[in-house]
């Protein structure tokens, strides 16, 4: 049928398999936790019907994988018709639990089902766990997809515009653009007989409402064949998603007179790194090629000219007023640091000519939601320094955890703009980065033997690792065939001090399964920890 998938071990995975692993955090600290997806657990199949009832989709629609798919991206989300789940990304979760509570789709789905109202609250990897639910639950092959810096365009130009301000620092007022650290959506297998032949396979659905399709939110399903090739005229929603992979940043400033000059042109930070689970284990597997050729090559150009052609617009900026300081390098590195500790941001500049130059630097730190919006900026440092002839030269500037730990946010996500100034020629030179602190995790242990239909015991640890103490904290455990999400709430945890809870249990389902916990309270979010185990028959 239309979405045959040939492979036993493929279809094991992306149609049987009940859990599943979300690649989030930053491209070179990358982090995963488990998602339980449980499409076979109590009336999530029931639930999942009434999704398509809810979208009104018409019974002979119901055999259609792509139509499923289109409607349910819309319902996934409850912007414009009351849909699952309601997304918030602004650090405030009245009336609901934050994103990362979550620990699975079955809690959501049940919930929605009875009481008919939007879920508060999610983000786009709870959106993609509830959506890839939902497809494995109707038979439909489906794995959820993390892509690293992916860019939300809001104009479709494959241009990310950072604009600078008189002192070359980004002005966060007039740039409208994102970049997010990462973002999470869906591949779902199908054939496209609306398409050309080669088209069909793996389709790119996404239930995170970004932007309107078709008058509602909703995105996909797009062939990821297509979007590699730049065949941006095939629906659904091919160039926006052409542009979250493959858009340039352009910095640029306005002079006085009026003029916009380009500083500096980024071709490679978007889209860097694009990954999923591997098939059969907790892996990661790379399937950046699978959406863009080699970065720079003739195919990637070729590619990028095609989809200029079918109407992604292309910027139409003079190339003359952008010339790039050729003799000079700056990077920057930042230390990997833990929550509550101090850290330091580190740049380097080589200078390749015969020339004396002055460079003034300026580093702004901003503390960000993971969309890569600003919330706050926490640090701001500028410096002067003489970079002697054919040389390099480093400098530090300190973190204070002080500096940062009163505004924090869901993912201890900051985002670091460098930007220097060559005194001589007066040329900018431009860097970003973003990075994640490390966050302490929960530890699982079991005791006693585990035997399906006898009384187990679970324990979930957690050592406070902040110089406060936190107020009002909940712990939740679940595992799918192991136990139903149980939670319990904490009055306060003195720092550094560690709590333990245990959980008396009856396994239903014998196998290799997974026990999966969360700890939420206002100071500290996103803490997880799971664990594997064999329960006998």
């Amino acid at each position: 049928d239309a979405v045959y998938l040939d492979g036993e071990k493929e279809r094991e995975e992306y149609v049987l398999n009940d859990v599943g692993v979300v690649f989030h955090g930053h491209i070179n600290d990358i982090k995963l936790r488990s998602w339980s997806y449980g499409q076979f657990e109590e009336n999530i199949l029931d639930s999942c019907l009434f999704l398509m009832d809810k979208a009104e989709l018409e019974l002979s629609g119901r055999g259609n994988p792509i139509k499923i798919c289109r409607v349910a991206s819309a319902v996934i989300n409850s912007r414009d018709d009351n849909g699952v789940i309601a997304g918030s990304w602004d650090n405030t979760y009245a009336y609901g639990v934050a994103p990362s509570v979550w620990t699975g789709s079955v809690d959501i789905l049940l919930e929605y089902y009875s009481s008919k109202q939007p879920v508060r609250y999610g983000q786009c990897w709870v959106f993609a766990g509830v959506f890839n639910t939902f497809l494995r639950c109707l038979g439909i092959p489906a794995r959820l997809v993390t892509a690293y810096y992916s860019a939300h365009d809001n104009n479709a130009n494959l241009q990310m515009d950072f604009f600078l301000d008189d002192d070359g620092k980004v002005d966060t007022k007039t740039t409208k653009d994102s970049v997010w650290n990462y973002h999470c959506w869906n591949e779902a297998w199908m054939t496209r007989p609306d398409l050309p032949v080669g088209f069909g396979g793996w389709q790119v659905v996404d239930g995170t409402p970004q932007e309107t399709s078709d008058g509602m939110y909703r995105c996909g399903p797009a062939s990821v064949q297509a979007i590699k090739h730049g065949h941006v005229c095939y629906q659904f929603d091919a160039p926006f998603i052409y542009a979250e992979v493959n858009s340039d940043i352009v910095y640029s400033r306005m002079e006085k007179n009026g003029t916009q000059v380009i500083e500096n042109i980024d071709t490679r930070h978007v889209g860097q790194l694009i990954v999923t689970k591997e098939v059969g284990g907790d892996g990661m597997m790379e399937i950046t090629e699978e959406y863009k050729f080699q970065e720079g090559s003739e195919e990637e150009r070729l590619a990028l000219e095609t989809a200029v052609m079918y109407g992604v617009k292309k910027q139409t900026t003079q190339d003359t007023a952008y010339q790039q300081q050729e003799d000079i390098d700056m990077e920057f590195q930042v230390q990997k640091a833990v929550l509550g500790s101090d850290f330091k941001v580190t740049i380097s500049f080589r200078n390749r000519s015969h020339n004396y130059y002055t460079v003034t630097t300026y580093l702004s730190g901003n503390i960000v939601f993971y969309t890569g919006v600003t919330k706050n900026e926490f640090k701001k440092y500028s410096f002067s320094a003489k970079l002697e002839p054919a040389s390099s030269s480093a400098f530090d500037v300190a973190i204070k955890s002080s500096e940062y730990l009163s505004d924090l946010l869901d993912q201890a996500s900051f985002h670091f703009f460098v930007t220097a100034r060559i005194s001589e020629t007066g040329k900018i030179l431009a860097r970003q980065k973003a990075t994640v602190l490390e966050i302490p995790t929960l530890r699982i242990k079991t005791q006693g033997e585990m035997v399906a239909g006898k009384e187990m015991s679970v324990t979930v640890e957690f050592t406070n690792p902040l110089k406060q103490t936190l107020e009002n904290v909940t712990l939740y455990l679940e595992g799918p065939g192991v136990l139903r999400t149980t939670k319990k709430e904490f009055r306060q945890i003195p720092a550094n001090s560690t709590l333990v809870w245990e959980v008396k249990c009856i396994p239903k389902r014998p196998g290799l399964r997974k026990l999966i916990a969360s700890l939420n309270c206002d100071a500290l979010r996103h803490v997880y920890g799971e664990l594997n185990v064999q329960i006998q028959k």
